[in-house]
């Protein structure tokens, strides 16, 4: 798939929204990709998924692990379309972790997958949550890279489209300087 076609899909489905956001990353944008709006289609969460499948299967994962929640949808298509196991990391008291019975071991290869990325903070919480169980990180994947930065994010990232959309700490947003009320609609409180 193309940026544009990625893009187009996220625009015909209403999941590319503007106003004024506040990121999950903390930081605030006129733009905000909402992918479960483009992902409550199977079809589509399915096409997205073998994407991103295709462009990291080189990597050998032997499991996919994301975040919850914004994650959970693609990375179940991501590991469906590799033909390997999917599981996802959530919060208990603010901390991301394994829970459920999902585990993983010293031989498994993961690859972290997310919907959008931003700063990569999600992306390198989740990968430290392998890398505590003992599994090898091998990269990251998302749908939309919306400007990480790799020298902070210390894995190779596959993405299949990059919308570079600047993002504002909120004491410089000019939306806030305007009085702009803001919206929150991530996944992260």
């Amino acid at each position: 798939m193309t940026d544009s076609e990625v893009l187009d899909l996220f625009r015909s489905s209403g999941a590319l929204l503007e106003g004024h956001f506040r990121l999950s990353s903390g930081l605030h944008s006129d733009r905000y990709l909402q992918s479960a709006l483009v992902l409550q289609y199977p079809e589509l969460a399915e096409t997205l998924g073998y994407a991103l499948a295709e462009r990291t299967r080189h990597l050998q994962a032997t499991a996919v692990l994301s975040p919850a929640l914004g994650g959970i949808v693609i990375g179940q298509e991501v590991g469906r379309a590799l033909g390997v196991r999917a599981i996802f990391a959530e919060r208990e008291n603010g901390v991301l972790m394994l829970r459920r019975g999902f585990t993983l071991a010293s031989l498994d290869r993961v690859l972290v997958v997310e919907d959008v990325m931003t700063t990569g903070g999600s992306t390198r919480e989740t990968a430290a949550v392998a890398a505590a169980a003992g599994a090898q990180v091998i990269g990251a994947a998302t749908i939309i890279d919306r400007g990480v930065d790799p020298l902070q994010l210390t894995l190779p990232l596959q993405s299949l489209a990059r919308l570079v959309v600047p993002a504002y700490a909120p004491e410089s947003c000019p939306m806030c300087l305007r009085g702009e009320v803001i919206v929150k609609p991530g996944s992260r409180t």
